[in-house]
């Protein structure tokens, strides 16, 4: 088995696909290395084991409403695209979306996956409760009435179990619309960051770092919303646009200040199309957003080194959260993305470089992506990464949901994998 980029095959030495969680957690309790896949949108290797892999897409894909409550229990391996189709037909939705909708909920909430807004918190935000396989194939229940426990679990990147379950709060459906600009100027973005990146419920910047300009800047906006007064001297699409330049639209959602459903405008791409480029690489920081531009500078300063590497950059915000080891956690957040070009050995020659520029901003790595996890002060970036620790190695003391990233960022490999 590939993920989704193509970039790693997995160790497993056994697939499982059970069709119950029950059947889930007696192969859990019977292996003694196991980890859990999603829509295998990770592009390194956090969710890898030399063990057993288990496979969601057979168990029962559950989605049920309680309107009363303002909830939906869901399925671990339930895509956002299915949930949010489910949810808009009694009138529901959720508050934010990743750029793409076909990754699985447990997935991204495990890995911190987020969509944009200043006041939007990512995926992880509208849990409510979360449903665990622990290494003995006991199965828990946590809510926020858990505290610490559930605190810790929600973005637990695998290491505390296997999730087959979330509850996830729920709002009325809204309407949206997509409006992108062009030849955003940089002096004017980082000038005016703020007032830029709030001026509509998601904003994303697009751009490669290099030249005098963002080349698109999209405007998610509710219907509701004012019209963006300040262009900043960018000028409005006149045609539909994909972030990569030499794409077509087709496969994006509808822009144009054109109303619709926010499950059709969130995301970047349509559910229905194949998403964004495939053959590609990624990795993501997420800093405090007061250092924004001061951050992107210092990007721009190797532009000549990141742009020929680059299909894209996007540049998106993000709410705090409570989260132990979510990267927004206690921290309103921007989030720099780069989407690469499929050149593995290249981009980790620079990764390092572009990670000591960012490191001065308190830069903490998307868990899903491509980072060097020997570069980075865990510790120093997560005020609960010790607890965490502590956390994973009471539940897991032989290391069954552990894995050699894992250990490395964890700092001390459980007993099994000494």
């Amino acid at each position: 088995m590939k993920n989704w980029a193509g970039n790693l095959e997995y160790a497993s030495a056994d697939v499982r696909r059970p069709e119950s969680v029950a059947e889930l957690a007696e192969v859990v309790a019977r292996s003694s290395r196991v980890k859990a896949l999603g829509s295998r949108h990770s592009f390194n290797r956090v969710g890898d084991t030399d063990g057993v892999h288990i496979l969601l897409d057979a168990l029962p894909q559950q989605i049920d409403l309680d309107s009363a409550k303002g909830t939906v229990r869901v399925s671990g391996g339930v895509s956002y695209g299915a949930l949010c189709r489910t949810l808009e037909q009694s009138g529901a939705a959720i508050h934010n979306l990743a750029s793409l909708p076909h990754i699985s909920v447990a997935g991204a909430v495990q890995t911190g996956t987020h969509g944009s807004g200043v006041d939007n918190q990512s995926l992880a935000g509208a849990v409510e409760a979360i449903e665990l396989v622990r290494p003995s194939g006991e199965q828990v229940w946590l809510s926020r009435a858990d505290g610490d426990e559930f605190l810790a679990s929600v973005v637990g990147v695998g290491a505390l179990g296997i999730v087959t379950g979330l509850e996830l709060a729920v709002r009325p459906s809204f309407r949206m619309r997509q409006r992108v600009l062009v030849d955003l100027p940089w002096d004017r973005a980082l000038e005016n960051f703020n007032d830029l990146v709030s001026g509509a419920y998601s904003v994303s910047l697009f751009t490669n770092y290099s030249g005098q300009s963002i080349s698109q800047a999209w405007f998610k906006a509710l219907d509701e919303e004012p019209a963006l007064a300040d262009l900043f001297g960018a000028t409005a699409a006149l045609t539909p646009r994909h972030p990569l330049p030499d794409m077509s639209a087709e496969n994006c959602t509808l822009q144009m200040d054109e109303p619709g459903l926010w499950l059709d405008r969130l995301p970047h791409f349509r559910h229905e199309f194949t998403p964004s480029k495939g053959e590609e690489l990624q990795s993501e920081f997420i800093l405090p957003l007061e250092h924004a531009p001061a951050a992107i500078e210092a990007v721009r300063s190797i532009a000549d080194r990141l742009a020929p590497l680059l299909f894209v950059s996007e540049i998106r915000t993000g709410a705090a959260d409570e989260f132990w080891l979510s990267p927004f956690y206690r921290q309103q957040s921007v989030a720099l993305h780069f989407t690469w070009k499929p050149l593995q050995p290249d981009v980790e020659a620079v990764l390092p470089e572009l990670e000591d520029l960012l490191r001065p901003f308190g830069a903490r790595p998307h868990w899903g992506k491509l980072f060097s996890p020997e570069g980075h002060d865990w510790e120093q970036l997560y005020p609960r990464f010790a607890a965490f620790r502590s956390l994973a190695s009471a539940h897991d003391p032989d290391g069954k949901f552990r894995n050699a990233l894992l250990d490395s960022i964890l700092g001390v490999p459980a007993s099994s994998a000494r």
